[in-house]
């Protein structure tokens, strides 16, 4: 559906490193659809000591920002506001300009992964495993809070990283097991594994994966796909890829900025065609 042209409006995305987000293409298109001529999204590369300071500058013509590593945690002191969800794990992705300039912080990645889930079918899992243990991790578990019955097991590399997720899960209300990132191997066996690890990470586990395997969410868009997608893939197992929880967060984004939803179509071809390029 056409929302109504309105006075100019911007958005932005905001993070260190930037240069690769495609964020800007989703929204743009976004825009378009919606016919919002007036509307611009930009990105900005901004690290926790310049962020209070482009906070500040921003005007009224200001409507939203999509906020990435490492801004998630370091932008809720500056809002005066966020919701239940941003709440439940201490990260917010993004910012909506309300009237007054009330700043509202969000998180669609939550969400945004329960969507990308859903819509291949998976409503409930008996287990899930997470590989990794960042803020990407802690958003994984919240998702997985809506979605799994049973036990998550995390697996990490240091001792500080697991008792912080130990006390997400017991913030979550989610039965967690936090084991060594020696024993990562046996995660390829989980129903679902989501991984959350920077690119390369797990690269040797794609000699390891079983005959049958079940679903990977393996967060990475950029290089894609990764080994272990692909030798999943080859083995028969589903694959949802960073993409998916690209434009399902996107999809909620936009509609919390505008006011007007857009189908997670028009955000995925435009994903795909970049990605191919």
């Amino acid at each position: 559906m056409k929302a109504r042209v309105t006075d100019a409006r911007r958005a932005a995305v905001i993070g260190k490193p930037i240069a690769h987000s495609l964020s800007p293409l989703l929204h743009r298109a976004a825009y378009a659809q919606l016919g919002l001529t007036d509307w611009t999204y930009d990105r900005f590369e901004l690290d926790e000591d310049a962020l209070p300071g482009f906070l500040a500058e921003l005007g009224e013509e200001w409507a939203g920002l999509s906020v990435t590593m490492p801004l998630k945690r370091a932008v809720i002191p500056l809002l005066d506001r966020i919701s239940e969800t941003a709440a439940s794990v201490d990260a917010v992705n993004t910012v909506v300009f309300a009237e007054g300039g009330c700043r509202l912080g969000d998180n669609t990645d939550i969400p945004g992964m329960v969507a990308a889930l859903q819509e291949r079918g998976i409503e409930q899992v008996d287990s899930a495993a997470i590989l990794g243990a960042g803020a990407t991790a802690s958003s994984a578990l919240a998702a997985l809070s809506r979605i799994c019955v049973g036990e998550v097991v995390v697996y990490v590399r240091n001792a500080a990283r697991a008792a912080e997720m130990r006390q997400w899960g017991e913030r979550l209300g989610i039965d967690v097991r936090v084991t060594d990132w020696a024993d990562v191997a046996e995660s390829l066996n989980f129903p679902l594994v989501i991984a959350t690890t920077p690119a390369g990470a797990i690269d040797m586990l794609a000699a390891s994966v079983p005959d049958r395997p079940g679903v990977l969410f393996d967060v990475l868009y950029d290089p894609w796909p990764t080994p272990l997608s692909a030798r999943w893939s080859m083995h028969g197992g589903a694959v949802l890829g960073g993409l998916d929880l690209l434009v399902h967060q996107a999809v909620l984004q936009v509609e919390r900025m505008t006011g007007s939803a857009v189908p997670v179509e028009v955000f995925r071809e435009v994903g795909e065609a970049a990605l191919a390029r």
